[in-house]
């Protein structure tokens, strides 16, 4: 029977292998670390992803161990609330009229965990340093040396892709100047701005930030100067935090990264897919990276699973092609405007624009599906 690789057991390589396993798929996931990843990452769950999911029988899981996030706020640094928006207002075009905040690593497991009960394989440490085609085929050459055949290959294996750069697919794009530093932190930050969401994004020519709550933690993303030094930056994390909140933070742990707005020349290659990061990234403002590539793995899961059955070659390429447009053209617009508007200089205009569309059911709906992603994957009025 055919059977299908998976480079990568993130939530877009997992996602990808059970919406194969339950079309009776032949998959094996090829993880290079010893275990599924345990960092917190991507948090948050927009309503199309949510649909997904839940054909995927795993939301309601997903729900148990998140919180469900029905509003999200613009806020000023100096201020209050600028405007609050309410997901419910698409109730008319989604079951799920809300945001799911929750870590990826508590998805991960119940990805796996279907996986396994529909037939599928996860091997860990199963780097995937290269990839061999051959006829009707690809080979995945391992980093321990060994060789794994498959007839077809799904590389979801991250920014850094092995699988995306063996096939030299270009990766063109742009860094940002900014790095950003996202501090966890176990201090309630609902006791400190009574009337927080669960989601803010905070608007300050000087410093913007974002503030998320997740189950285990709260959130706080800085950008950081460009050209400075990786310590220094966390070392004046406590006066930053300060500024949010004149109190002494509990930070559970901070990182400092770079990040970057980039994408494949092609999500197809012969016998070999790229979806998630491995064929797209983007800045995380809005929560379209980890979202977008869930949409990848089931669209172009499903279009494989097709082929699989004997459908033709063209309506996969088809898929491919439209989610490399949508990260493009949706996923890619939509991030780096919300960076500019955050950090301009004179946001008083669009700061009345969010007024006005927050106080308009209306409005608020056409500004919600496209910040939801809805309008991503299908045409609405």
């Amino acid at each position: 029977m055919t059977r299908v690789l998976v480079a990568g057991a993130g939530p877009v390589g997992l996602t990808a292998a059970l919406a194969l396993a339950r079309r009776g798929v032949p998959v094996t996931v090829l993880e290079a670390g010893p275990e599924l990843a345990a960092q917190s990452r991507a948090s948050t769950f927009h309503p199309p992803s949510l649909e997904m999911l839940a054909d995927l029988g795993v939301l309601d899981d997903l729900i148990g161990r998140g919180l469900v996030s029905r509003t999200f706020q613009y806020r000023e640094r100096r201020g209050g609330i600028i405007a609050e928006l309410d997901l419910s207002v698409l109730a008319g075009d989604t079951p799920y009229p809300f945001r799911v905040q929750c870590e990826q690593s508590k998805l991960t497991p119940l990805l796996r965990d279907r996986l396994l009960a529909a037939g599928g394989e996860v091997r860990f440490g199963a780097a995937v340093r290269s990839v061999l085609p051959h006829a009707g085929g690809v080979e995945a050459a391992l980093a321990d040396g060994g060789r794994v055949r498959g007839d077809w290959l799904i590389g979801a294996d991250g920014a850094g892709s092995a699988v995306r750069r063996a096939l030299k697919v270009p990766f063109e794009g742009m860094t940002y100047p900014e790095r950003f530093l996202v501090a966890s932190t176990r201090t309630d930050v609902a006791r400190l701005l009574p009337g927080i969401a669960a989601v803010n994004y905070v608007f300050d020519p000087a410093e913007w930030l974002v503030l998320l709550r997740t189950p285990d933690h709260w959130r706080v993303l800085f950008p950081t100067p460009e050209g400075t030094d990786d310590g220094d930056e966390l070392k004046r994390l406590p006066d930053r935090l300060r500024g949010v909140a004149d109190t002494a933070w509990d930070v559970a742990h901070a990182t400092l990264y770079r990040v970057h707005q980039r994408i494949a020349g092609s999500f197809r290659a012969g016998r070999v897919l790229l979806a998630g990061d491995a064929a797209h990234v983007n800045n995380p403002l809005g929560g379209m990276g980890m979202n977008s590539g869930i949409h990848d793995a089931v669209l172009m899961a499903g279009a494989l699973a097709a082929v699989i059955e004997g459908g033709p070659e063209e309506a996969l390429d088809a898929v491919a092609e439209a989610r490399r447009e949508t990260a493009r053209t949706f996923v890619r617009r939509a991030t780096h405007a919300n960076w500019e508007r955050l950090r301009s200089g004179d946001p008083g205009e669009y700061h009345d624009e969010l007024r006005r569309l927050a106080a308009d059911p209306v409005e608020a709906r056409r500004y919600l599906l496209r910040s939801s992603m809805i309008a991503s994957l299908r045409d609405v009025a």
